[in-house]
């Protein structure tokens, strides 16, 4: 990939003309910790376009959730799948808004806590909780196979969502003969503003923009929704898959849409914002294709 001055397809903030990524224009679809990434981007030159795809909807006041909290005071859970950090400190802070934060911790002390990575176990431990395990690839495939490697029967786990249902993961417990309890604490929708993915996904059809980043699956489907929404869905595909346009994803995970779409991309072997940005580093500059 060549690396020549492109016009910017949606307004920019100002960069500085030296880094690692100076002249490499990048665009950000994150919508939870955006700014982390765009200060890592703009501190290495690069000329960033925001351009969130999607949104997170905190529930806060949904009744599944209130039931969730109330079951597991009442029964608490033999063990708990904690899926993400913030996942589980929304879920304490809207018990706690109920005035059953407490109650909650107590019941959860009890539990055996399975963490998918370092974030979920920090803020299981930031609660005054322990875990009994934290999946080292920080996948949820390998928090369901330590979870199924445990006799299940009879046996009650709730299930911390993070942002949609989990009916697979959920299946298999209950196919083990676990009771399963889901705990939905917030939700996936698309972007307030479309505008901006809109204008990307226009972008991207055109080369006009050098790297796009995904930090989560659903960041990557709302944005080919937005595509969609645009007429530019083909037009997308095929900048990314002939390497006009770098794809990279925040892990394997991450990256599952974009390989279900034949799309090439490149990630970091651990799901870091700062492992992201090196991964640019290294490939905008070899090129693709």
């Amino acid at each position: 990939m060549a690396n020549p001055p492109i016009p910017d397809p949606a307004p920019v903030d100002p960069a500085p003309a030296s880094g690692t990524l100076a002249g490499w224009s990048v665009a950000v679809t994150a919508d939870r910790r955006r700014e982390d990434l765009v200060g890592l981007l703009r501190r290495r030159g690069a000329r960033v376009v925001e351009a969130p795809t999607m949104s997170t909807l905190p529930l806060a006041d949904d009744e599944q959730l209130r039931a969730a909290v109330e079951e597991c005071v009442a029964a608490p859970p033999d063990l708990v799948a904690v899926t993400t950090g913030v996942g589980f400190r929304g879920w304490l802070e809207a018990a706690a808004e109920w005035g059953r934060g407490e109650a909650l911790k107590v019941a959860l002390a009890g539990s055996a806590l399975v963490c998918r990575g370092s974030k979920a176990t920090g803020a299981v431990r930031a609660a005054g909780l322990r875990e009994a395990y934290t999946a080292p690839t920080e996948s949820n495939d390998d928090v369901l196979a330590w979870l199924l490697a445990r006799d299940l029967a009879g046996r009650r786990v709730a299930v911390q969502e993070h942002g949609a249902p989990m009916p697979e993961f959920s299946a298999a417990l209950r196919a083990a003969g676990a009771e399963v309890l889901p705990v939905p604490v917030y939700r996936w929708g698309p972007p307030a503003d479309p505008t901006p993915a809109r204008r990307l996904a226009a972008a991207v059809a055109a080369g006009e923009v050098h790297a796009v980043t995904f930090t989560s699956q659903p960041a990557v489907e709302g944005f080919f929704a937005q595509a969609r929404e645009a007429g530019r869905y083909d037009e997308v595909v095929a900048a990314l898959r002939d390497g006009r346009v770098l794809a990279v994803a925040i892990g394997a995970l991450c990256a599952r849409p974009l390989d279900a779409a034949g799309v090439p991309s490149v990630h970091p072997e651990r799901g870091r914002l700062a492992s992201m940005v090196r991964t640019l580093e290294e490939e905008l500059p070899r090129g693709r294709g």
